[in-house]
């Protein structure tokens, strides 16, 4: 599927890992791992997870347009955790950009929020003033228990008076926001589009839920390495800036790198488990969409959960893609060290595999000690220097939903 491209001019980031793109690279550089152990004696739940923190709203808004920060403090400072972090992110991103000082019009300027279910926390709080006092449920709280809330805050903040849309697809959500946002640009139904991936920040009843089905891991995540046991849930919000090529070069903007081409597709079906042909069109789709045969492609952030059947599924699958040459790309899974961000994956997946681009390097994996199959040319416990122009990034959810996303970088810039 086509989808422009798109050039990506603005990003931000805030994870487990790093606050920020610049320290977000040097943690990847590193190898620095946010998983840690958190066990609750109150359930039988995961017992690791790469948690956020708290968003400190001054340090976040640092440096931005009067105007901006006194709307976001406004909307946003006693809000949830995912709205908080999503301003903090998309704010950060539309000034990496220098989109906040009326570069362009704002009814040119769109906003797409990849996640769903993302008021569960909330709504547990709520229910239990409910509870002691039906009459203290503050009125807000009508707009808060929607996951729309994070668009009109969003648009609210950055004056973004574009087109716009939440969008939800599992774990997916992140891929499906980024093609979505470049087909409004590649379409001129807008100039720019802050695409967002909502932190997903999980109540008790879905952690447990998730556990008791077999998809969590009771120990740090290992993705593609024999010793995987599930995944780990990370929390992170990331924010791209997508606009028309044309707009970025009248700007002068900055142009980090590309989205050539995106593939989404269904395997009809409705269930937790992978499906090995749906992986492979998504990921030719991607690349006929860009127009590139499977040998120009460097890298591959995987989609690498640490389940055993879902990294076994996608070593297939890559496989059957890209052979097992000596031309094979390089792959490794971000969440190794961030943990399954969720709905925030795929917009947090994309800007590691933009700023590896970038930097020259691929960041390790410092749990793979013995690889499920020896034929992929994984990223071992050190990270290696690499240049490489094009890359795919996936993400796959439950549903068979699948999701490739070709990301192109014009050179290597340190």
């Amino acid at each position: 599927m086509s989808t422009g491209p798109a050039a990506v001019t603005g990003m931000g980031v805030r994870c487990a890992i790093g606050t920020g793109v610049a320290a977000f690279t040097a943690a990847l550089r590193r190898g620095t791992c946010g998983i840690t152990e958190v066990r609750d004696p109150a359930t039988l739940g995961p017992a690791y997870a790469a948690l956020l923190g708290e968003v400190d709203f001054a340090e976040a808004l640092a440096g931005v347009p009067a105007p901006v920060a006194r709307r976001a403090g406004r909307a946003a400072a006693r809000a949830p955790l995912g709205l908080r972090a999503a301003v903090a992110v998309a704010v950060q991103a539309c000034h990496d950009a220098d989109l906040l000082g009326g570069a362009l019009a704002r009814d040119r300027i769109g906003v797409v929020v990849a996640g769903h279910n993302l008021t569960g926390q909330y709504a547990q709080q709520v229910g239990q003033t409910l509870a002691r006092a039906p009459a203290r449920v503050p009125g807000r709280a009508a707009l808060r228990l929607l996951d729309s809330d994070h668009l009109g805050v969003l648009s609210h903040v950055l004056d973004a008076a574009g087109e716009g849309c939440q969008i939800g697809g599992a774990s997916a959500s992140g891929n499906i926001g980024i093609v979505t946002g470049a087909r409004l640009v590649a379409a001129g139904v807008v100039d720019a589009c802050v695409v967002v991936g909502a932190l997903a920040d999980l109540t008790p009843l879905e952690m447990q839920a998730l556990f008791n089905l077999g998809a969590m891991a009771d120990q740090p995540c290992r993705p593609f390495d024999a010793g995987h046991r599930g995944f780990v849930p990370g929390q992170a919000s990331a924010a791209l800036v997508l606009e028309h090529p044309d707009s970025a070069r009248s700007r002068r903007a900055t142009v980090y790198a590309e989205i050539v081409g995106a593939g989404i597709c269904l395997d009809a079906n409705s269930g937790a488990n992978p499906d090995e042909h749906g992986e492979v069109r998504a990921m030719a789709a991607a690349l006929a969409a860009a127009g590139r045969p499977p040998g120009d492609v460097g890298y591959v952030n995987a989609h690498g959960t640490g389940s055993p059947l879902g990294d076994r599924t996608e070593a297939a699958a890559l496989l059957r893609i890209f052979g097992s040459g000596a031309d094979r790309p390089w792959v490794n899974a971000t969440k190794a060290l961030t943990g399954h961000c969720l709905y925030a994956a795929g917009v947090l997946e994309a800007i590691a595999t933009i700023v590896q681009l970038r930097g020259g390097f691929l960041h390790p994996d410092p749990r793979l000690v013995e690889s499920i199959e020896p034929r992929l040319r994984l990223v071992g416990r050190e990270p290696i220097p690499a240049r490489v122009g094009l890359a795919l990034s996936n993400g796959f959810g439950f549903g068979g939903i699948n999701t490739s996303v070709a990301i192109a970088v014009d050179g290597n810039s340190p």
